[in-house]
């Protein structure tokens, strides 16, 4: 797979960057964490050789200076906000995120239970977390947030605020999602730990926009891509341009609300840190890339991609079609049209031979192989036996499975299981492929190919079942699918 960002450069230069932040204040910094600090897939796709697990690598060489503090809103506790990716709520995911931190040795230090106002489920909550040994603060609504920065940072606004007590000079402030309120908890740890004779500083970590590339980059695009729903739209930093004459890449938020973080600075301080929003970054990752040419081709199949996974959203009724809209603006901004993804026409093109759902994939040398749908496998499960067979130099009419060893799995499925669609799912091909291996040296052959999946292309015509767009996740596959299917998702 052709590599177009330098992993390993990112790890060193982001950590020796943070470091040298903490130490322009009194040792003490609030970093605004952004994104995810796990499996991020989206950084992975845009920049090939982006580890997804980056950031945790990152975060692990200053772990013995860093403590993690997580922000969740009463109201979000209060309503059951779901994570959209992983279909749980908002305090579950902390649970489980402080879980996951202290698994990888990271020190959770506390947790801020934010716009609280004493709701029995934010109550319920804390005492959940001080079960786990994590201690838990309450801030609250203040009123006429963000804009009355004159109460904001006073004794009746951020004075009133639990003050959370940390121990370590890098204080990661995250949450399960956006609108948790992490900015506003960093600014009153600001304001309160001023009282207390420590002028700390603030710094915000978020990969996307990359500052320093253009503002109509593939790789820009494809964060406005990634988050329609959310209304993001880049733009360049007026703040910075005015102060150093010079053209960064901000995003509307930031930029809109660095006036009254100005001000909020000045009030604590007497004097502002920060001329920009660009100035309150961080991030390194515009400098870490090496093959600017891949980067730009891999974030155009993201920005395709991120089109077909909004019209599958709006056909599950969990898209409004104005999303629809921004994406293939921003498709027109990039230049890119659907036959721009190879496989889709490929698969196109195999649906119309057989008249029934067909999927294909472009291997990493280019190579198109396709899948149709017949009475034992799905189009996915036979693209993805097709595809192990040609990179394991396997002739297209060997059997490495026996038909005799899916029949007994299709009864099983439809007679014991229930379900309607006797075809076999990508990951109980697999699971039928590593039974063979144990008598067939071609299955083992094909086996030893599933790693070389990693980074290739697929598209679908028919919409994907769950499970084997769970399985193409799992080997790296990066797929997309129309939005209608012929036959029943079991």
């Amino acid at each position: 797979m052709r590599q177009g960002f330098d992993n390993e450069k990112y790890l060193k230069m982001q950590s020796e960057h943070i470091l040298e932040r903490i130490a322009k204040f009194d040792n003490k910094l609030y970093l605004e964490f952004g994104g995810k600090l796990f499996d991020d897939y989206h950084a992975s796709r845009v920049l090939p050789g982006f580890e997804p697990s980056s950031k945790l690598q990152m975060l692990m060489q200053l772990k013995d200076k860093a403590e993690i503090l997580f922000v969740i809103s009463a109201e979000d506790i209060e309503r059951n906000k779901i994570r959209g990716d992983l279909g749980i709520t908002y305090d579950m995911d902390v649970l489980r995120l402080i879980d996951e931190y202290r698994h990888q040795g990271l020190y959770v230090g506390s947790v801020v239970i934010s716009q609280y106002s004493g709701q029995t489920s934010a109550n319920l909550f804390k005492d959940k977390l001080e079960k786990k040994d994590v201690a838990v603060y309450f801030h609250y609504k203040i009123e006429g947030y963000p804009n009355n920065v004159n109460y904001i940072v006073s004794e009746e606004g951020y004075g009133k605020n639990d003050y959370v007590k940390t121990t370590r000079p890098l204080v990661v402030v995250t949450a399960p999602g956006p609108g948790s309120g992490k900015m506003a908890t960093c600014l009153s740890q600001l304001y309160n730990e001023h009282k207390h004779g420590v002028n700390a500083g603030y710094a915000k970590y978020e990969t996307f926009p990359i500052w320093n590339l253009p503002l109509k980059h593939p790789v820009n695009l494809a964060y406005e891509a990634a988050t329609v729903d959310l209304n993001d739209v880049n733009m360049i930093d007026p703040f910075h341009l005015e102060a150093y004459g010079v053209t960064t890449v901000n995003y509307n938020r930031d930029v809109e609300i660095f006036p009254v973080v100005n001000a909020m600075f000045e009030r604590i301080y007497g004097k502002s840190p920060y001329k920009s929003p660009t100035d309150m970054g961080v991030n390194m990752a515009g400098n870490c890339i090496i093959d600017d040419e891949a980067c730009r081709d891999a974030s155009k199949q993201e920005i395709i991609r991120r089109y077909y996974e909004t019209l599958n959203k709006i056909a599950t009724g969990n898209a409004a079609k104005e999303e629809l809209y921004k994406v293939e603006l921003l498709m027109n901004q990039a230049k890119i049209t659907l036959e721009d993804r190879k496989v889709v026409g490929a698969a196109k093109q195999r649906r119309e031979e057989t008249n029934d759902d067909a999927a294909a994939m472009e291997l990493l040398d280019g190579t198109i192989v396709t899948g149709k749908t017949s009475d034992l496998l799905g189009p996915s499960a036979a693209l993805v036996l097709n595809a192990l067979k040609i990179l394991a130099g396997i002739p297209k009419e060997k059997h490495i499975i026996s038909p005799s060893a899916i029949e007994p799995i299709q009864k099983l499925k439809v007679e014991y299981l229930g379900s309607k669609n006797p075809r076999l799912h990508t990951d109980e091909i697999l699971i039928a492929l590593s039974s063979s291996a144990s008598t067939d040296e071609d299955a083992v052959k094909a086996l030893r190919e599933l790693k070389n999946l990693r980074g290739t292309q697929v598209h679908s015509t028919g919409r994907l079942t769950k499970v084997d767009r769970d399985c193409f996740k799992k080997l790296g596959v990066q797929v997309t699918m129309d939005s209608k299917s012929l036959h029943n998702e079991n």
